[in-house]
């Protein structure tokens, strides 16, 4: 069980884009992609899809470690409990159950 997921506010906690936040848009292995944060641009050829290519510019991926959870806007660590058979999400700082 990962700790950030898909659809989670996120704020950078290290990197060039330090203090920016966002919308986790995809995880995976141990990276997220978060939504206006670390943008690229990416030149692309002419194909059957995109007919005038170009450069585009869109997000890139971030290390997870990277990233901290944002709980009531404030960046909260994230911690597991059990509730009664299912394992749960839990805000360190508050003690709330995330999910």
């Amino acid at each position: 069980m990962n700790k950030i997921k898909k659809d989670d506010m996120v704020i950078v906690i290290a990197g060039r884009e330090k203090g920016k936040s966002g919308k986790v848009l995809a995880v995976k292995d141990g990276k997220v992609l978060v939504e206006g944060v670390n943008k690229v641009k990416k030149h692309t050829k002419p194909s059957a899809m995109d007919q005038n290519g170009g450069i585009i510019e869109k997000e890139a991926f971030l290390d997870a470690s990277n990233v901290m959870y944002y709980h009531k806007n404030r960046p909260t660590r994230i911690g597991f409990k059990m509730d009664g058979d299912k394992k749960v999400r839990v805000a360190k700082t508050t003690g709330e159950v995330i999910d």
